[in-house]
């Protein structure tokens, strides 16, 4: 996995890569400003389109005098230049970059305030404003120009971060800051891009190298991390040669409900796909001919029978998907709960330990959860930001030394560790009812094949989502059944 870092760590990376490689910052800074424009042009490549380079004085301001040369260099015809002059004080960089701009391509417009200046018909801005580390919301007449920015029809590209937009931290309400179509980063994503309310300012972000040490920037200390192919294609083990069913263990799945089989069906289906050796489906007796029909290489334990069960013969046992609420059910889960081994716990399962509030500290060390927004606030209280509540799974997993699975468009796996492994992979594309359950099937398939919980989890998500983007490539809705059948193709892909 990589590391993800604070605004102020990814200075303390500038100034290290600055002084160890050794290269001057300014240099730096035509590095980043050369990488930008390849994005860029790789995104907008018509050399007539009109372009806005908005500049701050600080270093982000530096940037996009450079980024401006650089497009004019490169045959972009129609650049111009805004200088903001709201301090006193401007950055050394932006003094050489700005007479660099004067010197080299002295043809590119520059204007010194706003009121000289009319935006465009479809005009792209580059917002070269302030950049990464502002932690306040904007005041003055950053506010006003961002204001007027946003109510034009342009679109807009930020460097490195949206103006107005922090790095890391709550992201305030309504926000303010530049409306971004693109954000072109450096080196590293910001870790506020993965949160929700990140949607207000910046529909998609690029990520660009620019030269710093990757290596000192793993080990700086980060709670924070990426999960990456290459960490999945590591974990995941092949399968050897004379193995056989019971190498790859035993799974025991109790979900299902009169109404809501397929929720069972979905889990079931998902752990045999993942590579399990043995599934057992414990689900309602009205459920057996759609499981004989559907899964017939899952074995059926009936609801009765599980009482009087040792959960000792399964190596992963998971509870939840559509099971239902009612005393049948809970009891059911406190009998599980009980024997104290650790447990993939979704949906239901969640919602009647929601309901019974000391459930949460009968839930076994090293168990799994895996809530949606709504099932997490029920569970742990209700939040009014996600950094928040993403703060609250981190306390939680440390508290209760379980695995929290918060899923989103980028899932928050919570580890007990304290770190917070945020998966890339996953798509619109995947958002039907179901797929949830196929997730969780997942999971305990890994889970039962003798990954760790935190292995088994990582695994999961990031297998299902990449399941899902593999199969967005040519439809635009994919049914949870679809993505579960196709699991065993990403699988020996990866391996």
């Amino acid at each position: 996995m990589k590391n993800l870092l604070t605004a102020s760590q990814i200075k303390a990376v500038d100034a290290y890569t600055i002084q160890h490689q050794p290269i001057a910052s300014i240099d730096l800074m035509e590095k980043a400003a050369l990488a930008f424009v390849a994005a860029f042009a790789r995104a907008y490549p018509d050399r007539q389109q009109a372009i806005l380079v908005a500049c701050g004085q600080g270093n982000n301001g530096g940037d996009g005098l450079a980024i401006a040369r650089i497009l004019a260099g490169k045959g972009f015809s129609n650049v111009r230049v805004l200088l903001t002059h709201f301090s006193s004080n401007s950055s050394a960089d932006y003094k050489i970059n700005l007479e660099r701009l004067k010197q080299q391509v002295p043809s590119v417009p520059v204007f010194n305030n706003t009121n000289e200046l009319e935006f465009l018909n479809n005009e792209i801005v580059i917002d070269a404003l302030i950049g990464a580390g502002l932690n306040k919301l904007l005041t003055g007449a950053y506010a006003e120009l961002v204001a007027l920015i946003n109510a034009s029809s342009v679109t807009v590209v930020s460097v490195d971060v949206p103006t107005g937009f922090s790095s890391e931290g709550e992201i305030k309400l309504p926000y303010q800051g530049i409306k971004a179509a693109l954000t072109i980063s450096f080196q590293l994503p910001k870790i506020n891009f993965f949160f929700p309310e990140s949607a207000k300012a910046l529909k998609k972000f690029k990520v660009v190298p620019i030269g710093l040490d990757e290596d000192y920037i793993q080990s700086l200390p980060s709670d924070w991390k990426l999960i990456t192919h290459q960490f999945v294609g590591d974990t995941l083990k092949p399968r050897e040669k004379f193995s056989h069913k019971g190498t790859y263990g035993h799974a025991l799945i109790l979900a299902g409900h009169t109404e809501t089989m397929g929720a069972a069906l979905l889990a079931t289906g998902a752990c045999l796909h993942s590579g399990v050796g043995l599934v057992t489906a414990s689900i309602p007796q009205s459920g057996l001919t759609a499981l004989n029909v559907s899964l017939p290489e899952a074995m059926f334990l009936s609801r009765n029978a599980l009482q009087k069960t040792s959960l000792n013969k399964y190596q992963a046992v998971a509870v939840g998907p559509g099971l239902g609420v009612g005393l049948e059910q809970t009891q059911l889960l406190e009998y599980l709960l009980a024997q104290a081994q650790p447990l993939i716990l979704d949906a239901d399962a969640l919602n009647i330990i929601a309901a019974q509030q000391e459930l949460l500290k009968k839930i076994p060390q090293q168990s799994i959860i895996t809530p949606h927004l709504k099932e997490f606030d029920r569970l742990f209280g209700e939040h009014q930001n996600w950094w928040d509540r993403v703060e609250t799974a981190r306390q939680k997993s440390k508290a209760l030394q379980m695995v929290i699975v918060l899923k989103n468009q980028y899932t928050f796996i919570a580890l007990p560790s304290g770190e917070i492994c945020i998966n890339l992979t996953g798509n619109p594309a995947m958002a039907q009812g179901g797929m949830g359950d196929v997730l969780t099937g997942m999971i305990t398939g890994f889970m039962a094949q003798g990954y760790t919980g935190e292995q088994a989890a990582i695994l999961g998500v990031y297998l299902h989502g990449k399941t899902g983007d593999t199969l967005a490539k040519n439809r635009e809705v994919i049914s949870a059944s679809t993505l579960s059948k196709a699991i065993p193709k990403i699988l020996n892909r990866i391996k």
